[in-house]
């Protein structure tokens, strides 16, 4: 199984390729577990004000690339924050 930091340098070098499972499994690392609902959706929280909130979801096993730039950015977010502090 792929550590969490392979799966985000995999996110980085290709973001079409994801599953969705391991982006549920990175997003579930930096910020906790989904709210679940009844879709296709999970969504996360991020600790920041405005938006704070963004979703992936399944496509026949896959993650949306898009959805996936957002992990990244999300995630260099939260990053910067915690090293700024």
């Amino acid at each position: 199984m792929a550590s969490v930091d392979d799966i985000v340098g995999q996110m980085r070098r290709n973001p079409k390729g994801i599953s969705f499972a391991d982006a549920c499994r990175v997003c579930d690392y930096y910020f906790g577990q989904s709210r679940r609902s009844k879709s296709s959706h999970q969504v996360y929280k991020t600790p920041w004000q405005g938006d704070p909130r963004f979703n992936i979801q399944n496509a026949k096993g896959k993650a949306k690339a898009y959805q996936v730039k957002q992990i990244l950015r999300a995630i260099e977010r939260l990053e910067y924050e915690s090293h700024s502090k």
